[in-house]
């Protein structure tokens, strides 16, 4: 039996929305005590007076097995993600080929289960090569652990195959994550509309377009009754919809990338491609505008959006090159940018990084309560860094984040009550 025992930490527990000294008792990688008196037994962990949280569950990670290998394995993004403190990655099934059928998906949880110091949660593919035109098998699935469907960043079009795929998912109880983006609008767009587009000579969208795909699913979604997932909602334009649409009870949920929550349309400046994502950066109205949606519980959901690109993808005029930053690494001390200006209360913080992402996918992780799983993360909110890409452990390092002055450390990350991290 493992007993291990937190002293001399601040709890963060984002269910009840409250950070209070004390200490914590782990038995068995499971949570069987929160206290303010430090026992006796066991073996002492002394947190220093650091912060000690749920770990991190990342929605929406992309691990490029199979077929892009050299790009990101699951060794590596596990890595990666226990020193960023994600102790649970749900990754994307955005792989060459996709992962739609429950072959593949065995595949890449064994190989996960191998290589990865982490929990990794596969998402499976809502249609078949994620062509939107025919859907997958949604129960076989299930039934091999796919925790969610998606077709990632392409958008199904064709609403009556999407409407089906919503009314199939909800007899099985099935969460349906997808896009909103309306594609014709977007196709080809680099950068988001604006005078700063003009001025670069960049192909843009406008924000709308993000309203409008919200807008359709938002309307299947009254149809069908399915449970829905928007995996990133980055305009003010955007916000009105999903509000109306949560407070007339339908079941949807909006997550937002990190990066759209800390960097904006001019980050862009001379063309740095790792700059380029997919929906693109936005106005700074618009990212004030969805950091405040988080603040209020309006966007439920936080997450790195980690996309490896390797060089040779990146390395190209901006219009040419691949969309997409890892953020696994840089996920913490990023989101710790808006707590640092008062932007966002540090507990409202970890709701929205752990809380919701583990309540959404039926997990029993993401609190700090008994009986949960000792999935923790033991950081330093407050220490100081310069961002070297060259030291992030993942095979791709396209991070827009590099050479940035940074606050946030993670000192020690575990996974059941198992070190599988220390900085």
């Amino acid at each position: 039996m493992t007993l291990l025992h937190f002293t001399n930490a601040q709890i963060i527990d984002p269910e009840a929305g409250t950070i209070t000294p004390g200490s914590l008792t782990v038995e068995d990688g499971t949570i069987t005590a929160i206290s303010a008196n430090d026992p006796a037994k066991g073996t002492m962990i002394d947190c220093e007076g650091r912060y000690l949280a749920p770990g991190i569950v990342d929605l929406g990670v992309k691990v490029c097995e199979p077929g892009e290998r050299h790009k990101e394995s699951y060794r590596s993004a596990g890595r990666a993600a226990a020193a960023g403190g994600v102790t649970t990655m749900i990754t994307r099934p955005d792989t060459l080929p996709a992962i739609d059928n429950p072959e593949t998906l065995e595949f890449v949880t064994r190989r996960a289960n191998e290589a990865s110091p982490v929990n990794v949660i596969p998402m499976a593919a809502l249609t078949k090569g994620r062509q939107g035109r025919e859907m997958t098998e949604i129960g076989f699935l299930m039934d091999a652990g796919a925790a969610a469907f998606t077709d990632c960043d392409r958008v199904v079009t064709d609403t009556k195959v999407f409407s089906r795929a919503l009314t199939y998912a909800r007899s099985l109880g099935a969460l349906v994550i997808a896009h909103p983006q309306e594609p014709i609008l977007s196709a080809g767009a680099a950068v988001t509309s604006g005078k700063f587009a003009s001025l670069r000579g960049l192909p843009a969208v406008s924000s709308m377009a993000e309203r409008m795909g919200l807008d359709r699913d938002i309307a299947l979604i009254e149809m069908t009754g399915a449970k829905y997932h928007a995996d990133q909602i980055t305009t003010a334009r955007a916000l009105p919809a999903l509000e109306r649409a949560k407070r007339n009870g339908l079941d949807i949920t909006a997550g937002i990338g990190i990066h759209h929550l800390t960097l904006n349309a001019l980050d862009v400046a001379d063309y740095r491609t790792f700059f380029k994502l997919k929906p693109p950066l936005r106005d700074e109205d618009d990212r004030i505008a969805v950091v405040e949606a988080v603040a209020s519980g309006l966007i439920d959901i936080i997450c790195s959006m980690h996309t490896p690109q390797d060089e040779e993808s990146k390395r190209l005029p901006y219009e040419e090159a691949a969309s997409g930053a890892v953020g696994l690494q840089t996920l913490l001390p990023a989101a710790l940018r808006l707590v640092h200006a008062d932007m966002i209360d540090l507990a409202v913080l970890w709701r929205a990084l752990s809380l919701n992402p583990a309540r959404r996918l039926g997990l029993p992780s993401g609190r700090m309560s008994v009986g949960a799983p000792a999935d923790l993360v033991l950081f330093d909110a407050n220490a100081p860094f310069v961002l070297d890409r060259a030291t992030l452990l993942s095979k791709s390092r396209n991070t827009p984040f590099d050479g940035m002055r940074m606050q946030g450390k993670v000192r020690a990350t575990y996974v059941a009550g198992r070190e599988v991290y220390k900085g």
